[in-house]
C-alpha cells in the first residue's frame, strides 16, 4: 500500500547551497545508489533473507482420542459456574486448564448464550469435546462492541497462542520501499517495522528479495541514490554507482537539483501505479533524442525503459481491473492447511507468500481463512479489497472491523467471475502446489531422522536437534551460538546466540566457551523443572532437545559431557560430537559420543550429509553473529584496533574510501592502492575485516 504517514513527511529538506541552488519551491527528489551504498535504514539492517523462506509445517494431532466422562464433566461443571456471572454483552472469553495455560480464546456478542452453549451434555464434535474436558477456569473481558471483540480476539490468540485456535505461525512485518523526505537528495532503501522516518512508504512487498529486485531496476531507471546521508555527505567525487549510470551523483552536482527532483518524481509516480504514463514519457523523451541525432542520449531513456519493463516482467501477472487489493486462497490436504496470500499495490503484483497455520483436521477451510484473516491484519494496514477463495461467517464483522482499523472501506468478497476470480484461482494453484512442495520435503526431513537415529543407535528419531558452535578472533568478541532443528526441518525462530562474558577466560579457549554456553542454556530449563513447571514448548516443538551436537571433537564433546553431568542431565541428552576431518574437509568428519567407538561414515552417506548441514547452517550463524559484535566494536573503535595503523594511515585511508563502511568494503588490491599502505599492511587491514573463523 502506497502511505503517506504525514503531510510534513513528503517535504524534503533544503539542500545545502554548496550543493546546488534550486528553486525554494522545487518538489523533493529521490536519491540513488553509490558505490559501497548502504540501501537498507538502520531499522532493517539486521534482516536475512532466510526470514523470507516459507514456515515450517506445524504437527497436526488426531482429534479422534476418547474423552472420558469424569473429565468432561468436571469441564462442564467449571463452564457453568462461568455461565452464572457472564454478562449477556459482547466480549472475549478464555479458557484454561488447571495449569492456568490458556486453552482456547473465543469472541461472542452475546458470551453467557456462547458459553452455555459449551455447557450442554452432548452434541461436541471431538476437538470441542477435548477442549471442554480439559478446561478449569474461564476468564471473560467486556467490550463495547462486536467488532471490538473481534479486534481483541485476534490479538490475544497472537500473543497467547492457545491450543485449540488456528494459529498464524512466523507471521513477521512485510518489507517495504522507502523514498525518505528528510534530505534535500531523497534517497530509495528497504524498510521494515515501524514507519517513523520521513517519506513515502511502497509496500507490503511479499519477500526481501522482490524489494532487493525492485530497488535494483529503479536504480538503472530512475538514477536515484541508495546510499546513507553520511555517505552522500562525505563525497569528493563520484562514486562507482555513478560510473556504472546506476546514480545521476546528486552527491558532487553531477546533476543539478531540479533534474534530481524529476528523477524522483517519476520513480515515485512509477511506485504509484502511474507506471505508464512515466514509461510513455521516456518513450517520447527517447524519440526526441533520436531523431534530434542525440543517440548517446536515446540509449540512456532506452536502458531505464528495459530497467522498467524488467520490473513489470519479475512481477509476473499485473491486474488490469484491480488497483490495490490482497488475495487469500487456502488449500487442505493430509490434515494440514496451506493460504496462499498474494498482494496487489497501484496495479502491480508485489509478491506473494505461502502460509501454513496450526490447525486441527477438524477444521473446515473457511474456518482457518476466517481466523488467519483477523490474525494476518492485527499489526498491517488492510487495502481496500480483500479476495478470498472461500466464503467465511461473519464476513461483514471482519470487514467493518478493518475498516475502523484502516480508516477506509475495506470489501470482502469472493470473486465469482471476471479477472478478480482468475486471481484467485492463480493463487489456489500455488497454494496447492506449496503445500504439496512443503509435505514432500517434512517427508524427506523424515526420513533422514529416522536414518540419524539408526546411525546413532537412539531410542527414537529426535524431534529437536540443537547444534553449538563458537567463534572468535583471538578471544575477542567471542560469542556463541545454538541453533535447532526438527521434523520440518531449521527452527529459526528459536536460534539462539551468547556473547561470551566470563571474566578470567584465556583468550582462545573454546572449551571454556562451549562451557559456559552449555551451562546456561541448560541452568534455565532444570530451573524451570525444580520450580514444578510443566516441560516448556514453543509452539508444538519442545525445548527439551533429544541430540546435541558439538562442533568439535572428543575434548569438546568431554567438556559438554561434564557440564550436563554437573547439571544431572547427562542421562538425559545425547550428546554428539563432529570433527573434521584431517585437512578440516568435508565428507572425512568422525562422529564422537561418550563411551563409543568413533563412527566414520561413507562421503556419500545421506545421513552425513544431514549432519554436514546442520553443522554448517550452526558455523553460519555463529560467524554472522560473531562479525555483527564486531563490526559494532570497530565502528567505536575507529581503525585504531588494527595492529600498524596509526593516524597517518587512517587519514590515508578516510581520504581515499571516505567511510569505514567503503574501506570494510574494499578488496586487497584496492587496499593496497592507497598511499601509504604497503601490502602487508593491506593484508592486515583486509584481514582484519575479512577474518577466517576462530
Amino acid at each position: 500500500m502506497n502511505q503517506d504517514p504525514a503531510d510534513t513527511r513528503d517535504t524534503a529538506a533544503t539542500p545545502p547551497a554548496e550543493k546546488a541552488s534550486p528553486s525554494p519551491d522545487a518538489p523533493a527528489a529521490m536519491p540513488r545508489p553509490t558505490a559501497g551504498a548502504q540501501d537498507i535504514d538502520a531499522a532493517t539492517a539486521s534482516l536475512t533473507a532466510e526470514e523470507d523462506e516459507e514456515s515450517r509445517l506445524p504437527e497436526v494431532e488426531d482429534d479422534n482420542s476418547e474423552v472420558a466422562d469424569g473429565t468432561l464433566a468436571v469441564g462442564r461443571a467449571a463452564i457453568e459456574q462461568a455461565v452464572r456471572l457472564a454478562p449477556t454483552s459482547p466480549g472475549v472469553y478464555r479458557m484454561l486448564n488447571a495449569a492456568n495455560d490458556v486453552l482456547y480464546v473465543g469472541k461472542a456478542k452475546n458470551v453467557k448464550k456462547r458459553l452455555s452453549s459449551y455447557a450442554r451434555p452432548t452434541g461436541h464434535v471431538m476437538r470441542i469435546a477435548r477442549m471442554i474436558a480439559a478446561t478449569a477456569t474461564v476468564e471473560i473481558i467486556s467490550t463495547a462492541t462486536e467488532t471490538e471483540a473481534l479486534l481483541l480476539e485476534a490479538n490475544l490468540i497472537k500473543q497467547l497462542r492457545p491450543r485449540f485456535n488456528v494459529l498464524l505461525r512466523d507471521d513477521k512485518s512485510f518489507p517495504y520501499i522507502l523514498i525518505t523526505g528528510d534530505h534535500w537528495a531523497p534517497q530509495i532503501l528497504k524498510h521494515r517495522g515501524a514507519q517513523t522516518r520521513p517519506g513515502r512508504y511502497f509496500g507490503p512487498f511479499a519477500s526481501v528479495g522482490a524489494v532487493n529486485r525492485t530497488i535494483t531496476a529503479l536504480q538503472r531507471a530512475f538514477l536515484v541514490r541508495s546510499c546513507t546521508d553520511s555517505f552522500f555527505e562525505s563525497r569528493t567525487r563520484p562514486c562507482l554507482l555513478y560510473q556504472i549510470r546506476r546514480c545521476a551523483g546528486p552527491c558532487t552536482s553531477e546533476i543539478d537539483f531540479p533534474g534530481y527532483t524529476e528523477l524522483v518524481r517519476e520513480a515515485t509516480d512509477f511506485l504509484s501505479g502511474r507506471s505508464r504514463a512515466v514509461k510513455g514519457l521516456l518513450a517520447a523523451e527517447m524519440e526526441k533524442a533520436s531523431n534530434e541525432l542525440e543517440f548517446e542520449t536515446a540509449a540512456l531513456y532506452r536502458d531505464r525503459l528495459a530497467a522498467l519493463s524488467a520490473i513489470q516482467s519479475q512481477q509476473g501477472i499485473n491486474p488490469r481491473t484491480v488497483e490495490e487489493a490482497d488475495v487469500f486462497a487456502i488449500y487442505q490436504e493430509g490434515g494440514y492447511s496451506c493460504v496462499e496470500v498474494f498482494f496487489f499495490r497501484t496495479g502491480q503484483n508485489w509478491g506473494n507468500r505461502a502460509y501454513f497455520p496450526r490447525a486441527e483436521k477438524s477444521f473446515t477451510p473457511e474456518e482457518v481463512l476466517s481466523s488467519f484473516l483477523a490474525q494476518f491484519y492485527d499489526d498491517k494496514p488492510p487495502p481496500k479489497q480483500i479476495l478470498l477463495s472461500h466464503d467465511i461467517e461473519e464476513c461483514e464483522l471482519l470487514a467493518n472491523a478493518l475498516c475502523i482499523k484502516a480508516g477506509h472501506k475495506v470489501e470482502i468478497s469472493v470473486p465469482k467471475r471476471g479477472e478478480k476470480k482468475e486471481l484467485v484461482a492463480h493463487a489456489l494453484t500455488n497454494a496447492r502446489e506449496a503445500l504439496g512442495r512443503k509435505l514432500a520435503d517434512t517427508a524427506t526431513q523424515t526420513r533422514l531422522l529416522d536414518g540419524l537415529a539408526s546411525t546413532l543407535r537412539l531410542p527414537k528419531p529426535p524431534q529437536r536437534i540443537e547444534v553449538y558452535d563458537n567463534s572468535h578472533i583471538q578471544g575477542t568478541n567471542a560469542v556463541g551460538a545454538m541453533i535447532v532443528a526438527g521434523p520440518d526441518g531449521f527452527i529459526k525462530n528459536q536460534y539462539r546466540k551468547f556473547n561470551i562474558r566470563s571474566e578470567g577466560l584465556t583468550p582462545g579457549d573454546d572449551y571454556a566457551m562451549m562451557r559456559e554456553v552449555l551451562q546456561r542454556r541448560f541452568k534455565r530449563l532444570v530451573a524451570a523443572r525444580a520450580e514444578g513447571e510443566a516441560p516448556p514448548k514453543d509452539d508444538e516443538t519442545p525445548r527439551w532437545p533429544d541430540l546435541v551436537i558439538i562442533d568439535g571433537g572428543r575434548g569438546q564433546l568431554n567438556a559438554a559431557r561434564a557440564v550436563l553431568a554437573e547439571l544431572g542431565l547427562e542421562a538425559e541428552v545425547t550428546l554428539l560430537g563432529v570433527a573434521k576431518g584431517p585437512d578440516r574437509d568435508a565428507g572425512r568428519e568422525t562422529l564422537f559420543m561418550p563411551e563409543r567407538e568413533a563412527i566414520k561414515l561413507e562421503p556419500r552417506d545421506p545421513v552425513l550429509y544431514f549432519i554436514q548441514r546442520l553443522r554448517d547452517e550452526a558455523h553460519r550463524f555463529v560467524i554472522g553473529s560473531h562479525r555483527k559484535l564486531r563490526k559494532k566494536d570497530i565502528r567505536e573503535a575507529g581503525l585504531q584496533e588494527i595492529p600498524g595503523i596509526g593516524p597517518t594511515r587512517k587519514r590515508a585511508l578516510l581520504h581515499h574510501f571516505g567511510t569505514l563502511k567503503e574501506i570494510e568494503r574494499a578488496s586487497l588490491g584496492d587496499l593496497g592502492k592507497v598511499p601509504g599502505i604497503s601490502a602487508e599492511s593491506a593484508r592486515r587491514i583486509f584481514e582484519f575485516f575479512h577474518p577466517g573463523p576462530g
